[in-house]
């Protein structure tokens, strides 16, 4: 599922209107500093958001798309507001006719600079992906407490209109907002992600992977198909809670399947510490990754531990034309492998193609298109590494296939990115905005 329209138009229009009430004021102010106060005020409607989306709040994911591209969303709105905060600290914003510094604004202006510098240093942490997930989910938790600092510093710093007036509001709002998703996030479970409890009735160690079967201990929570939910078993060190796929179809009993491959420490600590009887709380569904229903031919990609979400649509059925594509290296690191043959054969619509890596070569763009007959009218449905689905989706792409009909989830709570383009990039536009007021003061 892309990341839906009305969600970037939320964004971009709630920080663009307060240009609706900054503009008029360069008529009588330093227009440097009016650009510079504009651009903290953006800092703040974007850290207000990145708030929002922590809580995981019910209907964000209708608005913004699937919870893999608002984490998306997530990363890029930090970095905007980190190169608006820069710029707002290097674009000088006091302006002298407004009168003479108190002790509150001094204590407002030092604790900006501090949350400046104290963003910074989380920010490179949450990119830098090299740095242990322990110490960034650790150091994560203080974005809020610097967005609260941010929040005093917009209050009580010197500005050209009063908090009570419409631009003052609209700021203050998004502050308040931001407090509250803050405060939300640090109670001790997600109140608006949801909380079922589960145990441990079956684990099935196998294939490298390790599948958990989890029933309800009171009325359980519903899912889709190909959704996943963030998972914390009740156990000392495994109680922060992380997202997992269900590995089955929805069932009456609510009962649910995690398949999890040992990929970092907490899914190691699931394979050897997790006991039957554990108690596990389980967060509400998440995700849009769910097969179209219609008469469309379909590809269906699967690669090792990919192969979660596409077992729970087997188990489910599907009327499409399916052509599977389940590729791994060795059986030993095939999960599922004998379930999906079984649940294949018994299907008349699902041809299944297994690529064992061991002992033949990649799955590539080329074979799958040979081997389509409708390409540019079939809708692929990819699950597995980043760089894989990039090469195979570029493949696809020059031979027929729509962008819009390759569909995949994006979910990585962190990515690293190269900032030096978008440092490039706000180092043109500081200094196009620099000559244009230059230009202005001129005349």
């Amino acid at each position: 599922m892309k990341i839906r329209f009305i969600g970037l138009l939320i964004l971009i229009s709630t920080s663009l209107i307060p240009l609706y009430w900054y503009l008029p004021l360069m008529a009588d102010y330093s227009n440097s500093a009016i650009l510079s106060q504009y651009i903290g005020s953006l800092a703040l409607i974007l850290m207000a958001f990145s708030q929002l989306f922590a809580t995981r709040m019910p209907g964000l994911e209708s608005l913004f798309g699937g919870l893999d591209r608002i984490y998306v969303i997530h990363k890029w709105i930090g970095i905007i507001a980190m190169a608006a905060i820069l710029m707002h600290d290097t674009v000088d914003a006091e302006i002298d006719e407004l009168g003479p510094e108190t002790w509150l604004v001094d204590l407002a202006e030092t604790l900006g600079e501090f949350s400046l510098y104290a963003v910074l240093i989380l920010v490179v942490i949450s990119l830098a992906t090299v740095i242990p997930y322990p110490l960034w989910r650790f150091s994560h938790k203080f974005m809020g407490a610097l967005f609260a600092l941010s929040s005093f510093h917009y209050v009580f710093m010197l500005k050209p209109f009063a908090l009570l007036e419409p631009l003052g509001m609209y700021i203050l709002l998004f502050c308040v907002l931001g407090l509250i998703c803050y405060v939300i996030t640090l109670l001790p479970f997600r109140v608006l992600a949801g909380r079922h409890n589960y145990r441990v009735t079956a684990i099935d160690n196998n294939a490298g992977a390790t599948s958990m079967t989890l029933q309800p201990t009171a009325k359980g929570l519903r899912h889709k198909a190909g959704q996943f939910c963030f998972i914390g078993v009740q156990k000392s060190g495994m109680t922060e809670s992380h997202p997992f796929s269900v590995s089955c179809a929805p069932r009456n009993s609510r009962e649910l399947r995690f398949t999890i491959k040992a990929l970092g420490d907490y899914s190691a600590k699931l394979g050897t510490r997790v006991q039957l009887g554990d108690q596990v709380q389980v967060s509400r569904a998440y995700g849009h990754f769910q097969a179209r229903v219609n008469s469309d031919p379909q590809i269906w990609i699967a690669c090792g531990i990919g192969i979660t979400p596409f077992v729970a649509w087997l188990e489910q059925g599907t009327t499409a034309e399916v052509v599977f594509y389940y590729s791994y290296k060795g059986q030993q690191q095939a999960p599922h492998l004998q379930q999906v043959q079984q649940l294949c054969d018994s299907s008349d619509n699902i041809k299944l193609v297994l690529v064992d890596t061991s002992i033949r070569n990649r799955l590539n763009s080329a074979e799958i298109a040979d081997q389509a007959t409708m390409l540019a009218s079939s809708r692929v449905y990819y699950c597995g590494p980043k760089k894989m689905r990039e090469n195979l989706q570029q493949g696809l792409n020059s031979a027929g296939l729509r962008y819009s009909r390759f569909h995949f989830e994006e979910f990585e709570l962190r990515s690293s990115v190269d900032l030096r383009p978008i440092l490039a990039v706000a180092g043109k536009l500081f200094g196009f905005f620099s000559q244009v007021l230059k230009q202005r003061r001129e005349k």
